[in-house]
């Protein structure tokens, strides 16, 4: 490389969108010289070689997940740290780096700057809205001091952010909310639209109001589904065919596609703008003289408890009676300093607390660190293995295969592409009800009719209040 670094190393915030940034990587350096590293890889296209690599990361480049990156460096695990000298004399471009998760951020940027300090490591956050993560982060208690300043590696950023306009942003009365009625009868007013929602309820109320031949997609379908689904519309939006989806924020953080009309549920103003990344992504609309068109609108109800709710009130409060919104580089420091101000904790498991008091008699409790160390909280969901016929693979022959041979590596990788994730309120509902069963201490639909394609597990048939999915 130029600058005399050993390899690049590329992190991205959801496995929905890894592949196709792979994909580009491999057109571009050839496939020898990529390697492509998280759950969902297409088991396929693995060979001893790939899952050797993927243990030690020795490519020049490597394409992989927050999840991956961030629990390596902080694992007890010997498979898992043995990657890590190769993480020295990096380059490791944080790609959607606003997806950082607030909770974990004390820890994750103190890891970022010992990276840079230590082992000549050189990071890069790619975002087009770019987080305030230098000199402090937060307020009052919860206060702690961010990154150094950061060096822009393009001279005049604002310029670009002028001459890259594609769309026009439309801000509803944030004081009136919209029904999904309302809304399904303007989305239907358009030949290509996307509406993008908070939550998979959300979702699924406003795909039942749209025409036959709406497209649903959220995190209730399982990674094969979507995958296909993501494909389609694309050759759906190419051929100028009719074509409405229906999403959760999955569809944001960097999927290739491209829209003339894009709505959004009110939330953060970074959710604004990566929607509106999805919108006359690639000017088209621009060689006409005309912009894309994104209309914000407040939905029936506020956004869950949590970030995105921290997020939706941030924006409240810097929106106010704003009719249009124009994307700034001044808009997100402000969005982001108000954003980090509502959050109470950036260290959920107290790990620099706990380091500085191990520092007397050297007593660091690595293990322990590397178990509470969860970007997400697998305590708090299970994976239930869907039945599912793609296009190229059948989870039912799969599933066959599990309870009659038990688990073996590459059966288990090919399943991870039929895995949908639930709270686990709702998976103690299913196996209490028996919809699901256990198959060698893995859990399967058991019942017909759970998982429904089109729109994933628990359909209409089913009574559950999902208030907690979010993606």
């Amino acid at each position: 490389f130029k600058y005399g670094k050993q390899r690049i190393i590329m992190a991205i915030p959801y496995t929905s969108i890894i592949e196709q940034t792979a994909a580009v990587y491999k057109q571009v350096f050839g496939e020898e010289a990529v390697l492509e590293h998280h759950s969902n890889i297409d088991p396929d296209k693995e060979d001893h070689k790939s899952r050797l690599a993927s243990e030690n990361w020795d490519m020049p480049i490597v394409v992989t997940t927050n999840v991956q990156l961030f629990e390596s460096l902080f694992s007890g695990r010997t498979s898992v740290c043995r990657k890590l000298h190769h993480i020295v004399n990096s380059v490791i471009i944080l790609d959607e780096a606003q997806m950082l998760a607030p909770e974990y951020l004390k820890p994750v940027l103190s890891v970022l700057r010992g990276l840079v300090k230590h082992f000549g490591v050189t990071v890069i956050f790619c975002t087009a809205t770019q987080p305030a993560l230098s000199a402090k982060i937060g307020s009052g208690l919860a206060v702690f001091e961010g990154l150094p300043p950061a060096t822009e590696i393009i001279d005049t950023p604002e310029k670009y952010f002028e001459e890259l306009k594609r769309v026009e942003i439309t801000l509803p009365n944030i004081s009136a909310c919209s029904e999904w009625q309302t809304i399904a009868d303007e989305l239907k007013n358009y030949k290509q639209a996307l509406c993008v929602v908070n939550t998979r309820k959300d979702c699924r109320d406003l795909h039942k109001l749209m025409p036959e031949g709406t497209i649903h997609l959220s995190a209730n379908m399982c990674g094969e589904e979507r995958s296909e689904i993501i494909a389609v519309i694309k050759k759906k939006l190419d051929g100028g065919d009719f074509i409405r989806v229906i999403s959760t924020q999955l569809v944001e953080a960097g999927v290739d596609i491209d829209f003339p009309v894009v709505y959004r549920a009110l939330a953060g103003i970074d959710s604004i703008a990566q929607a509106a990344g999805r919108c006359n992504r690639e000017g088209r609309l621009n060689d006409e003289g005309r912009l894309g068109k994104v209309v914000v609108f407040v939905p029936p109800k506020k956004a869950p408890v949590g970030l995105l709710r921290k997020g939706e009130d941030a924006a409240r409060s810097i929106l106010g009676d704003q009719a249009m919104l124009e994307m700034t580089p001044e808009l997100f420091k402000e969005y982001f300093k108000s954003f980090y101000g509502a959050v109470n904790d950036f260290d959920k498991p107290k790990f620099i607390e706990r380091l500085v008091q191990g520092v007397p008699e050297c007593a660091f409790q690595f293990r322990t660190f590397a178990q509470d160390f969860k970007l997400i909280d697998d305590t708090a969901q299970r994976g239930i293995i869907v039945w599912y016929e793609g296009k190229t693979r059948n989870s039912l022959e799969l599933i066959g295969l599990l309870r009659r041979n038990g688990p073996e590596p590459w059966l288990l990788r090919k399943l991870q592409r039929f895995i949908v994730n639930v709270p686990l309120p709702v998976f103690n509902k299913l196996a209490q009800g028996d919809y699901i069963e256990d198959l060698h201490g893995y859990w399967v639909q058991k019942a017909t009719g759970l998982y429904k394609s089109g729109v994933g597990l628990l359909p209409d048939s089913a009574d559950w209040d999902r208030e907690t999915f979010i993606f």
